[in-house]
């Protein structure tokens, strides 16, 4: 008897064991094919982007379309330059903007705020967060509209209606910044207290601590957050297509009228459906915003790599 049940016990071990290692295996396979099909999901969406851009690639070259100034679908023109200096104008200055404020505030929370202060403020920061970006852009064309066409271009001797890419560089800032801010501090705080109780204790101040010690460990938290707010600006599309004033020209100014590459997309796509060409222009400006993006992260994940190495602690 005792012989017999230790021969189940060994058979209903195996068994058990044997489920285990086929749920792992299962498993791998499961989390491999979800990554494939990111990858495949990625692919799949580029090809399509570029095939439906042949038609415009097969009468204008790229270097022809991207250095070009002129924009008139009913002539047949395409030249995406105005929205590319658009794109590139909001998103410098937004990020401009935003970045030392995000990392200022994250610093603030995370090393000096306490108690109810810090639940309050870092509440805050996150309903700004989570607020649509359409509510920006309605309080923006009654409060920032208003106050960059009657004072703030004034006072640099522009003349100005509020809208353009300024007031849309403003509010973007603004959009974006909460969300640098919670990355920031999420950085800041998974950083171990081992860090600044060792800098303290040598003698460091605390401001010297956070700008030499822990500023450095949290570098690439903080990067990957500068990251974020610059994807958010960079394919923005309902903010700048409400104050941005929808003009395809080179800007003069910062508070001259423009356009992005996503405002191009969603100003003239529904009404110029039937026209073959535009259409292939307007899917290729697609094809532009993905690539720019992919490229932009795969450089970043480079640095972000290199700044591990460089500040791990």
């Amino acid at each position: 008897m005792t012989g017999s049940t230790e021969t189940e016990s060994t058979a209903d071990g195996s068994s058990r064991l044997g489920r285990r290692l086929l749920a792992e295996r299962l498993s791998g396979y499961w989390f491999g094919g979800a990554g494939y099909f990111a990858v495949a999901l990625f692919a799949l969406i580029v090809l399509t982007l570029l095939y439906q851009s042949l038609p415009l690639l097969a009468e204008y070259s790229v270097v022809q379309a991207l250095t070009s100034s002129n924009w008139d679908p009913a002539q047949n023109e395409f030249g995406f330059l105005p929205a590319i200096v658009g794109t590139l104008y909001v998103t410098l200055l937004s990020m401009a903007m935003g970045t030392p404020i995000a990392i200022l505030a994250a610093i603030y929370i995370a090393e000096y705020a306490e108690g109810r202060t810090k639940t309050l403020v870092s509440s805050f920061i996150d309903v700004l967060a989570a607020i649509p970006s359409v509510i920006f852009g309605l309080v923006a064309l009654i409060v920032v509209v208003p106050l960059v066409g009657d004072y703030i271009a004034p006072a640099v001797g522009s003349d100005a209606t509020g809208l353009g890419i300024f007031t849309v560089s403003l509010v973007m800032a603004i959009v974006v910044t909460p969300f640098m801010i919670s990355l920031a501090v999420e950085s800041l705080e998974a950083l171990p207290d081992e860090l600044r109780e060792s800098s303290l204790g040598v003698g460091a101040t605390k401001w010297e601590t956070i700008r030499s010690v822990l500023l450095r460990a949290a570098g690439p938290g903080i990067f990957s957050a500068v990251l974020l707010g610059f994807g958010r600006v960079f394919g923005a599309t309902i903010v700048p297509a409400m104050l941005i004033g929808g003009q395809t020209q080179l800007p003069e100014s910062p508070f001259a009228t423009g356009q992005t590459l996503p405002t191009l997309i969603v100003n003239d796509f529904g009404e110029l459906m039937s026209l073959p060409l535009t259409q292939s222009a307007l899917i290729f400006v697609g094809l532009l915003l993905v690539v720019v993006v992919w490229l932009f992260n795969f450089g970043a994940m480079l640095v972000r790599r290199r700044l591990r190495r460089r500040w791990q602690y």
